[in-house]
């Protein structure tokens, strides 16, 4: 038996190398896993009691249209609950947005280095790719533009950009989206975007009420804490969402995701001091890099992209073996590493190794 011949040669998703793998592998008592984006401060307690809560209902299949929780989202958000769809993560999303716009020739822009998964499934559905530079580590918006054509079905904007941790501003946002098609869809990923501290980054449910080809991404895995529970959503017109859940799986949230999720809405105060530690993180780690004469792109989201200046994969094989671990290997940023905001502890002891890690591996 064959599958379809454009994935034969599909790589699977790279996740960061779990902790008790390297452990059992090299031996070691001690890992920090700084790969993954991960909030190392866990997740709110009103998201831990209401998922204890739900446990007494895991032989009841869950909401699949997540009630509850699109009603408090939509009030939150200022939308309608038909502008919400829910999915496993927010990467689920983008396998819906896929699969109901792609069509096998249908060209689908991206930027070069960016999220993954953008391309990996417009590949699934056999769509064009056409990849556009980034500009000094930022989406060059100008350039994605002129590679439209009629076509174009999707444009995806990671803001902040995943791994380069970059950001386009409102101003920027709107003067594209100004010139964007209508038969365009522009999916404007916003996974961070509760971690930026910066006055001209856009608002994407904002921007919704200008743009009816805009579908938001957003996901509670990242500042929420709630990556191993795989909740998602995406913010778009009634019209775009309505495709999308007629292809969505019946039951594909948990009840406990649901309600860890409808949790978390209601602890803006966790929410504020993982912002404020993570700040806290960025400005240590470009200090460090600072006094180390390496170069990084503005961080806007819990992670940084920096220069080593050796073979990333070199210097993450080496940080590997001290119990550390990073993520590396870009196609475009060859001797760049990035590196997930921890606790200070944990930001220290990734210093402390990454300068031992540099007089090791030879430029």
């Amino acid at each position: 038996m064959q599958p379809k011949s454009n994935v034969v040669h599909l790589s699977a998703y790279n996740p960061g190398k779990p902790v008790e793998d390297v452990k059992r592998e090299l031996g070691l008592d001690r890992v920090i896993k700084l790969a993954s984006n991960e909030n190392p401060y866990g997740f709110s307690n009103e998201a831990q009691n209401a998922m204890l809560a739900e446990l007494t209902n895991s032989s009841i299949y869950p909401d699949g249209a997540s009630v509850l929780l699109a009603n408090e989202l939509a009030t939150k958000l200022g939308v309608q609950r038909n502008q919400l769809i829910f999915g496993a993560g927010s990467s689920e999303v983008i396998v819906l947005a896929a699969r109901a716009y792609l069509a096998p020739g249908d060209e689908t822009i991206m930027a070069n280095e960016t999220f993954s998964q953008y391309k990996h499934n417009a590949q699934i559905e056999n769509a064009r790719i056409i990849e556009v530079p980034l500009k000094e580590g930022k989406h060059d918006l100008p350039a994605m533009l002129a590679k439209i054509t009629d076509q174009t079905k999707i444009v995806w904007i990671c803001n902040p950009n995943n791994p380069t941790g970059t950001i386009v501003t409102d101003a920027e946002l709107r003067a594209f989206l100004n010139e964007v098609p209508s038969h365009v869809l522009v999916v404007l990923d916003e996974a961070y975007r509760e971690f930026v501290d910066d006055e001209q980054y856009s608002d994407g449910v904002e921007l919704l009420k200008s743009y009816s080809n805009l579908l938001v991404l957003r996901t509670f895995s990242k500042v929420y804490g709630l990556a191993a529970h795989r909740i998602g959503y995406g913010v778009g017109s009634p019209e775009v969402i309505q495709y999308m859940n007629q292809i969505r799986e019946p039951f594909n949230t948990t009840r406990i995701a649901q309600a860890g999720a409808l949790g978390s809405l209601k602890d803006d105060a966790f929410v504020a001091s993982c912002k404020k530690h993570n700040l806290e993180g960025i400005r240590y780690f470009t200090e460090q890099f600072d006094r180390l004469g390496l170069t990084y792109f503005p961080a806007h989201g819990n992670f940084i992209l920096v220069d080593a200046k050796r073979s990333s994969g070199e210097v993450f094989d080496a940080l590997l073996r001290k119990g550390v671990i990073v993520k590396g290997r870009w196609a475009n940023y060859p001797t760049y590493i990035r590196v997930s905001i921890g606790t200070s502890e944990q930001n220290s002891a990734f210093i402390e190794a990454f300068e031992q890690v540099l007089q090791e591996v030879t430029v």
